[in-house]
C-alpha cells in the first residue's frame, strides 16, 4: 500500500485585515493564530486551499 503524503501547514501571518474568504479558508484548514501548525493529508482539495492563502502560511512535506 502506498504511503500517503502529509503536509505540515504553519500559519505565518495574522488574518486580521485579510479578505473574508481567506479567513474562512484559514479556519477550514484548522488554523487561526500565527505560529499554529496542523498536519493534513496531501490532497488536491488541501492544495487548493493552500494556494488561496499561500501568503499567510508556510508548507512543508513530511
Amino acid at each position: 500500500m502506498m504511503m500517503d503524503k502529509k503536509l505540515k501547514i504553519t500559519q505565518t501571518r495574522s488574518i486580521a485585515d485579510t479578505l473574508l474568504n481567506h479567513k474562512r479558508t484559514i479556519k477550514a484548514l484548522g488554523l487561526g493564530r500565527p505560529h499554529y501548525s496542523v498536519v493534513k493529508n496531501d490532497t488536491p482539495q488541501i492544495r487548493g486551499m493552500i494556494r488561496k492563502v499561500v501568503h499567510l502560511v508556510k508548507v512543508e512535506e513530511i
